[in-house]
């Protein structure tokens, strides 16, 4: 089944893309985003904004979830692990490994010719080839009346979940576990409030006058600085970030970064790529290891909420930065950088704590341009995208006034009291949540970036469209960033097995200590890891088997009907993994068990069918960004 989604997502390219370079995609899921510290007993971290939540529940012996989710992932997640090779809709994501067809092309060597593909690009052979595989990639369509089947399926079960969570919601809002989580909330809606995550909570109530006057105050010197003297707003972005710094986090905190700068600063000028990837992470290790990080969170001074938060990322990051520039400088021996030009990149505010993260050479570009240009109808997208923001978190407020979908998988006991379809509509809304989370916040980021000329990496696809795994992570930026110094750099054309582990591993070691070394972090990389290479062994077995006859033989709907089938599979494969580090453990086991175990096979083929439902949905919407895709390109040509 890993062969049908990996193929189809690649059969899916179209002719005009082909003859553009693509980068692979890095083995990074959703928790590459930011590494804060653990946050106390009672509360509660998205595992895309940290990595506290996968630190703060340890494996324990006895745990029925190894049994339930080893199998479940172990198997799927090869489905698509080197979808982490050749996933994305038209216009936001490039293949992993190599050519997006680079699987169709190997695998139908036999049938349709020998291909050379060039590495990190489309060969336009398969682009222009008109045959059976294409034709059964991401352009059939199907019958209107069974999408309309489809769409009403999903729609009425969303809605039945969601009845479910709302009645439970309604009943618990008085229980005594609820009482730290669920508080009084807007008045004139007259209900009590979901608050169990307080990094949503202090952003946009303790700290929403803060972050709104430092960005405010960023963008308006910005302004002024373009139309007095824009050949200095690069200085600008530095000294107004280096001062909100220190007035955030004090002085000593500065002087902490700018020591691990000029640390990474002086390694590049030796020239030495390998020195200044060591070096980086001995720096990032110190801010993720007793003692060093006990001494050096000590740097900070005073005392509030979101201090911790802000520290480590404000160092996780900084550390990135450093080496990105020190592994640049590197490549570049005959253009030497300056210290300042490290201070202008690392101290840009929008991005300097929470990211994301641009490597040095596209901001350094981008920033140095004396008279950046817009294109046309850029400040009417940028309003509203700033508008779409406000809405998505006024909206999200609102939703916390009606389902607790935070607080109730911290009592098991009154979760295990849902009905089957509110507890598999509890799991789904906490990855919804936690990427409208990632969405809003890179929003806001991206919104000021956008008005310093800047072109900040893109924000998550929409977790309802994931049904492989190599879209779920939530940082583009640390994706690009490990896929460009670490996992192109070893695994080569990553068609290789041995090279191909070589990369693979030590591009989940690097996202180990990126997150936080703890148990469950080790087990997220290790699956991983695992299900990357598993993928290629899957791929260089189907080049020898009879998988590509079988599907032949298919007609081309009934093609995409099996495709939909793993897809939905791997849906809910994706959804049990993000749970370990979004809840706990515990309630994972919960959710596996009731819908795998006690629920067979009435509740399990029942989800899988509304899922089957809504990954067919998805599939006919990409289906229309491609047509619409190519239509535009071939006026373009025309024209």
């Amino acid at each position: 089944m890993s062969w049908l989604v990996a193929r189809e997502r690649d059969t899916g390219s179209l002719g005009a893309r082909a003859q553009t370079k693509v980068r692979p995609r890095c083995p990074c899921l959703s928790l590459c985003l930011w590494p804060p510290p653990p946050p106390p007993a009672s509360l509660r971290l998205p595992a895309a904004s940290s990595s506290a939540a996968l630190c703060s529940a340890p494996l324990q012996e006895g745990h029925l979830l190894p049994t339930l989710l080893l199998p479940l992932l172990c198997l799927l997640s090869p489905l698509t692990a080197h979808s982490l090779e050749g996933v994305g809709t038209p216009g936001l994501d490039t293949p992993h490994r190599g050519p997006r067809a680079q699987l169709v092309g190997q695998t139908h060597s036999r049938i349709q010719g020998p291909r050379s593909p060039e590495v990190g690009s489309v060969p336009g052979s398969l682009a222009a080839s008109s045959s059976p595989v294409q034709a059964m990639g991401i352009k059939t369509a199907l019958p209107a009346a069974e999408l309309g089947l489809y769409f009403l399926v999903l729609s009425g079960s969303l809605a039945y979940a969601g009845r479910g969570l709302l009645e439970a919601s309604q009943d618990g809002a008085h229980r005594k576990a609820f009482r730290e989580s669920v508080r009084p909330g807007w008045e004139y809606i007259g209900r009590k409030m979901d608050v169990a995550d307080f990094e949503w909570v202090m952003w946009f109530t303790s700290f929403r006058n803060v972050i709104i006057f430092a960005l405010s105050g960023h963008v308006l010197f910005a302004k002024l600085c373009t139309m007095i003297a824009p050949q200095l707003r690069s200085w600008m972005y530095a000294v107004y970030g280096a001062l909100a710094v220190m007035g955030t986090m004090g002085p000593w905190y500065l002087l902490l970064l700018l020591g691990h700068c000029v640390a990474l600063y002086v390694a590049s000028l030796l020239g030495q790529p390998w020195l200044c990837l060591g070096l980086g992470l001995a720096s990032l290790a110190s801010f993720k290891m007793d003692p060093l990080i006990s001494w050096q969170s000590g740097f900070v001074t005073g005392t509030f909420d979101l201090q911790e938060v802000l520290f480590h990322g404000g160092c996780g990051f900084t550390v990135l930065r450093c080496t990105s520039f020190a592994l640049e400088s590197c490549a570049r021996p005959d253009r030497r950088y300056s210290l300042a030009d490290l201070l202008k990149y690392n101290f840009y505010l929008p991005f300097f704590f929470f990211g994301p993260i641009m490597t040095f050479d596209r901001f350094h570009t981008q920033v140095s341009e004396v008279e950046p240009v817009r294109p046309e109808g850029e400040l009417w997208r940028i309003r509203a995208q700033a508008g779409l923001s406000v809405v998505a978190i006024i909206a999200v407020d609102i939703f916390f006034h009606f389902f607790y979908i935070l607080t109730i998988p911290n009592d098991l006991k009154f979760a295990n009291r849902l009905p089957d379809s509110a507890l598999a509509g509890l799991a789904y809304s906490n990855l919804v949540y936690d990427w409208v989370k990632a969405v809003v916040l890179f929003g806001v980021v991206n919104t000021v970036a956008r008005l310093d000329h800047l072109d900040p990496p893109q924000p998550p696809k929409c977790i309802t469209a994931l049904y492989v795994f190599g879209e779920t992570h939530f940082d583009r930026g640390i994706n690009d960033w490990l896929c460009k110094y670490v996992y192109d750099h070893l695994g080569g054309e990553h068609s290789a097995v041995i090279p191909e582990l070589v990369a693979s591993v030590a591009t989940f070691a690097i996202t180990t200590l990126w997150l936080g070394p703890c148990d469950i972090v080790y087990l997220w990389s290790f699956l991983n890891c695992f299900g990357l290479n598993f993928e290629l062994w899957v791929q260089k077995l189907a080049e020898h088997g009879p998988l590509a006859q079988v599907e032949a033989r298919l007609s081309e709907q009934m093609s995409r009907r099996v495709r939909a089938l793993c897809g939905a599979i791997n849906f809910w494969a994706i959804i049990m993994y993000n749970l370990v580090s979004l809840n706990s453990f515990e309630f994972t086991e919960l959710v596996a068990r009731r819908l795998l175990l006690t629920g067979f096979p009435q509740t399990t083929l029942a989800i899988l069918f509304v899922t089957y439902c809504g990954v067919q949905l998805v599939k006919e919407h990409e289906r229309t960004l491609a047509l619409e895709e190519e239509q535009r390109q071939d006026k373009e040509k025309l024209e």
